[in-house]
């Protein structure tokens, strides 16, 4: 077993170590779409799932008789699935998972979560490939152990359903994963909200409640997410990711729940979905690449973002995403990029369009001095950002900051930004009339509100305005 499980993780590095090179054209693909000219180098080593998992095994039924599966449909509850909300169904569902892993047939095999039930699951690992498609459907709640205290000691505490090595399934239904995140929060070592307004010290480990690990061709829809112990959603490592019409939802103040979270992922479409949270709703990492965000109603949370990048003078590589036709309201941040000092490599190739911002702090904000602490050292390195259209932003925002902001880098300045029918009004009191600009090169196709005569017009002097010099 330890053989296996040695050999599994060796894959895993080997495959991880993996480059491509970058893609050039600002377009994206269509759903699950394999076709890139090009592809962008793996800018760090994503952690693989803890324990190793191993292959799937046949399954081990719960009774003397196996369940009736000749339909393809494997109902948890037929391999020993209570139910009830108390009683540990875990073995049951990895049980189902193994038995429709193994489903040989050309239509995809159904693992049923039915309705009426609420099913209380431990940290597990759902491993593949598998024989064909699979289809989760949950129409019941599916939550975990609640709160740290509950949580078994010899499992991890940085996740709880993990996906790896799967492709072509889909999680959908009319069901709720219910993450139970309220004790994770408490913990005094979590950085949150205190009394008196004071801020708790962290982080500390709480779980991710889904994490899709060296995947593709994965579908989640339909399905309601609420008050994860961290993020909702993570990504690495994947390819061909289609979310849509999905519900998440966590308190204002929760801390570190990002809605979606993607890492070294590309072809991912995000539509038609509803995200209010604790911190960003979606937040794209270094690797990412072909990414379409559509109709995407968020906040409040900390907005979309890019980000953050670069830290501990890591490389990173973005380029190709697109965020349209969406509403971001009562959030601190609209549409963010961040990037740490120290960093390399770049950000290209990005469109904001189409976006309603409701009373925001910051509605437009480029940020290359980020940093979570108030110790950050100047330095010369960053990730450049450029080719950033704006266009058709419009709304109110919060004047306790400048509705637009572009701090870039000393060195390595920001260029060729766009903006397009820029119209923000201050949702009480009066306009700004300073936003801030420092280091960054661009035009105004329109003119905008509030005006901005900041932005610096041509090239930097440097002449380092091309992202093939980073990425």
């Amino acid at each position: 077993m330890e053989t296996i499980r040695m050999s599994t993780l060796v894959c895993v590095l080997l495959c991880l170590f993996c480059s491509y090179s970058e893609a050039r054209v600002h377009k994206h693909k269509q759903k699950h779409s394999h076709s890139h000219g090009h592809k962008h180098p793996i800018s760090y080593i994503s952690q693989p799932p803890s324990p190793p998992p191993e292959s799937a095994d046949p399954p081990s039924p719960s009774s003397d008789e196996d369940p009736d599966t000749s339909d393809g449909v494997f109902d948890v509850r037929a391999f020993g699935a209570v139910g009830d909300g108390e009683a540990d169904d875990t073995a049951a569902f990895k049980s189902a998972w193994d038995a429709a892993c193994q489903f040989d047939q050309s239509a995809a095999a159904t693992i049923l979560v039915p309705h009426s039930h609420t099913f209380m699951v431990q940290s597990t690992i759902f491993t593949g490939p598998c024989q064909s498609d699979l289809i989760f459907q949950v129409e019941g709640t599916v939550m975990p152990p609640d709160g740290p205290e509950s949580w078994p000691t010899k499992n991890s505490k940085r996740q709880w359903l993990v996906f790896y090595r799967v492709d072509g399934l889909t999680l959908e239904g009319g069901g709720v994963i219910d993450g139970r995140g309220q004790k994770w929060w408490d913990l005094p070592c979590k950085p949150h909200k205190g009394v008196n307004g004071t801020t708790l010290p962290g982080p500390c480990d709480s779980p991710i409640a889904l994490r899709f690990f060296m995947s593709s061709d994965l579908t989640v829809q339909g399905l309601k997410f609420k008050n994860s112990p961290q993020f909702h959603f993570r990504f690495d490592n994947c390819r061909g990711v289609h979310i849509e019409n999905i519900v998440i939802k966590a308190p204002a103040l929760s801390p570190n729940t990002d809605g979606i979270h993607i890492e070294n992922t590309n072809s991912v479409e995000i539509y038609n979905s509803v995200i209010s949270n604790g911190d960003d709703c979606v937040s794209i990492g270094s690797g990412c690449y072909d990414v379409d965000i559509k109709n995407v109603t968020c906040g409040p949370s900390h907005g979309i973002s890019i980000g953050s990048l670069g830290n501990h003078n890591s490389r990173a590589c973005v380029s190709n995403i697109t965020v349209r036709d969406s509403t971001i309201k009562t959030s601190d941040n609209g549409v963010r990029i961040k990037t740490w000092q120290g960093g390399y490599g770049a950000v290209s190739g990005i469109t904001f369009s189409n976006i309603h911002m409701d009373n925001v702090r910051n509605p437009i904000i480029i940020d290359q001095f980020y940093c979570s602490t108030k110790s950050c050292a100047n330095q010369t390195s960053a990730v450049l950002v450029s080719d950033i259209q704006y266009s058709n932003i419009k709304g109110t925002y919060d004047i306790r900051s400048p509705p637009i902001r572009f701090a870039c880098s000393d060195s390595v300045p920001c260029t060729n930004l766009t903006l397009l029918e820029v119209e923000l009004l201050p949702a009480q009191g009066d306009m700004v009339l300073d936003p801030y600009c420092w280091n960054a090169y661009g035009d105004l196709d329109t003119l905008t509100i509030p005006p901005i005569s900041c932005l610096l017009d041509g090239v930097p002097p440097s002449g380092a305005d091309n992202e093939s010099d980073y990425c």
